[in-house]
């Protein structure tokens, strides 16, 4: 290990030891107006509402998205339905990166249990169209409505009338003609 490496592990063993107060500290009694407005600045610059605004927004999408209103089976709803989960994904990102920032544990597993509700929500979709899953009649094989259903041989079932054997229609008794009787000579 070099001198710096050395220097770097000393310095992160100072920076677990000390609370976040200490890391802003307060400024001293006699300070002047500017020390003290400095401090105060770095104090609201970094309050904690901010990322929990932004976890409140990636929750609700994570929540309603359970209440997806359209089919998204196959075509353009599918594309839509992984573009909206994406958005979870992306709204759990921001809001963890947020609250590691901002040193709140609790938000911060929220924030990656959206990230994991995101992917287990993208998976469902994406591994039966991709062959990694079972397909089922929700989430079928194709990413098109044309492709997504299963090509069935056209049979004929008969109706129940139909499939008694025929009976021959009545026989209609023909006229018959008879020829005149020969004359007799």
């Amino acid at each position: 290990m070099s001198d710096w490496d050395a220097e770097l592990k000393k310095i992160d063993r100072q920076l677990e030891s000390m609370s976040d107060s200490a890391l802003i500290p307060a400024p001293p009694k006699g300070a002047p107006p500017a020390a003290k407005a400095q401090v105060a600045a770095e104090r609201a610059a970094t309050r904690t509402w901010g990322a929990f605004l932004r976890l409140a927004l990636a929750t609700a999408l994570g929540v309603g998205i359970l209440f997806w209103p359209y089919s998204h089976r196959c075509g353009i709803s599918v594309a839509g339905y992984l573009a909206a989960v994406a958005a979870i994904v992306a709204g759990g990102l921001w809001s963890s990166l947020w609250t590691w920032r901002h040193r709140t544990a609790r938000a911060h597993v929220l924030s990656l249990l959206l990230v994991l509700w995101g992917l287990v929500l993208g998976s469902i979709e994406l591994l039966p169209r991709t062959g990694y899953a079972k397909a089922d009649p929700m989430r079928p094989t194709g990413w098109t409505c044309a492709a997504s259903a299963p090509a069935q041989p056209a049979t004929v079932q008969p109706s129940p009338a139909q499939s008694a054997p025929a009976q021959p229609a009545p026989a209609q008794p023909t006229p018959v003609q008879t020829a005149p009787a020969p004359a007799a000579h």
